[in-house]
């Protein structure tokens, strides 16, 4: 079992990473393994990635993808779970899951295809242009207003 650790330090000293503390804070905590469906997540370019799921049995109409927020949810469930087969052995699970992935900022869902029974789901991230670094000039000589007229907000008077 792991320790909790605790985060509160590092509020003394830090501003707007309270979600980066939560997502850490879950991270620690001891979850029920959950294995199904198996999935696979590749980064397939420098802000590019790949989600495939393994879900055999399952038919595209019978798959649900939500995004809300930074939550991706993957849901599938069988509209016929009476099966009239006279099955000997069940060896393919058809039996319903959700699947959450948390992503990051800026990270979206631009596809998903379903091909031999597997989802593949393809995010990008794009970075507004606002939130990217952008490099300042540094000018020498002169300060910036040094000698330069204060700039009047106020109206003039009229004399």
């Amino acid at each position: 079992m792991m320790a909790n650790i605790d985060f509160t330090p590092l509020f003394r000293s830090s501003i707007g990473f309270d979600r980066v503390f939560d997502l850490l804070d879950s991270a620690t905590r001891v979850h029920a393994i959950d294995n199904w469906p198996p999935y696979d997540i590749e980064k397939t370019g420098e802000d590019h990635y790949r989600i495939t799921m393994a879900v055999a049995g399952f038919t595209a109409d019978e798959l649900e993808m939500t995004k809300d927020g930074n939550l991706l949810v993957v849901t599938a469930s069988k509209e016929n779970s009476e099966d009239s087969r006279d099955l000997l052995h069940r060896g393919i699970a058809a039996r319903p899951f959700q699947r959450r992935f948390q992503l990051a900022d800026f990270v979206d869902v631009v596809g998903a295809d379903l091909k031999d029974g597997l989802l593949t789901i393809d995010l990008v991230r794009e970075v507004p242009e606002a939130m990217k670094p952008k490099r300042i000039p540094v000018q020498s000589g002169h300060a910036i207003g040094a000698g330069d007229q204060p700039e009047h907000i106020e109206q003039q008077q009229a004399a």
